[in-house]
């Protein structure tokens, strides 16, 4: 058992790591297309997604400004993650 959770370490870690991703994502898609819509969750709209992500589209909210910050700080840790697993996950 412990062998099966030492080679599958980087698996379980990603699994882990992105459950809350479709929470934190339906978040912060809600606020930048403006809606409560359960429907923006698999609607396919990226470009002012990507736009607010990487700018800053509604400068005057807060909510908004929050949940960029947080939502990069999560994506920057799947970054780091996945870059750890390409240096030395790979056997």
């Amino acid at each position: 058992m412990l062998e099966l959770l030492k080679d599958n370490v980087w698996l379980i870690a990603f699994i882990i790591w992105g459950l809350p991703l479709s929470y934190y994502r339906s978040n912060f898609r809600k606020i930048v297309y403006q809606t409560n819509d359960w429907k923006i969750n698999i609607k396919p709209l990226f470009v002012k997604e990507i736009k607010a992500l990487f700018g800053n589209i509604y400068s005057e909210n807060t909510a908004y400004i929050k949940a960029r910050n947080f939502y990069r700080f999560y994506l920057l840790i799947y970054l780091i993650l996945f870059s750890f697993y390409q240096f030395y996950g790979k056997s």
